[in-house]
């Protein structure tokens, strides 16, 4: 169990780069040498990029409910107004 929490935590500290140049090249030698490892590494990459899509997902979700109740009151024309017209692409 501690050996697999240690990959864990070597894992993170591999993908938020902040391992020193030495010990991120021994680490991806223990990636070429150690099938279990990379498999770790594949799967702790992959859950990481759900969890951020997924939080994503979310803030969207957010910001549509936000953008609903802004357009759906009509004391803010004017702010609406503003706000597209700040985002308003420009025609070449």
């Amino acid at each position: 169990m501690m050996t697999s929490l240690n990959n864990a935590r070597l894992i993170e500290a591999y993908l938020q780069n902040k391992l020193s140049p030495l010990h991120r090249l021994m680490f991806e030698a223990r990636l070429i040498l150690n099938p279990p490892l990379r498999s770790d590494l594949y799967y702790q990459e992959k859950t990481y990029r759900v969890v951020k899509m997924y939080h994503r997902k979310q803030l969207k979700a957010e910001f549509e409910e936000i953008y609903q109740r802004i357009c759906s009151n009509p004391d803010n024309v004017a702010f609406q107004q503003d706000v597209h017209q700040i985002f308003k692409t420009k025609k070449p």
